[in-house]
């Protein structure tokens, strides 16, 4: 497992997620509606927003959607939050 593995996810309200991993590092993704188009176009209803799990130290939703961790990880890291444009 690397230190930048999603280990726990959260949806919460305002198309955001509260996410830990795997060394600790914790904090919030904001996907923004920008973002939400494509493959990300699912997101864009709540209750599928609210699906959100952590699959192989990815955040997930059914439909194979996903959020790689690295990238998540280091604007965590640095700013306590990442957002999604």
């Amino acid at each position: 497992m690397a230190d930048y593995d999603v280990v726990a996810v959260r949806a919460l309200e305002g198309m955001q997620l509260q996410v830990r991993f795997a060394d600790g590092v914790s904090g919030i993704v904001r996907l923004m509606p920008t973002h939400l188009y494509g493959v990300f176009a699912p997101l864009k209803d709540p209750a599928v927003f609210a699906l959100a799990s952590c699959e192989n130290g990815f955040v997930s939703w059914p439909g194979e959607i996903d959020l790689a961790p690295d990238a998540m990880h280091e604007a965590i890291r640095a700013k306590g939050e990442l957002v999604l444009r």
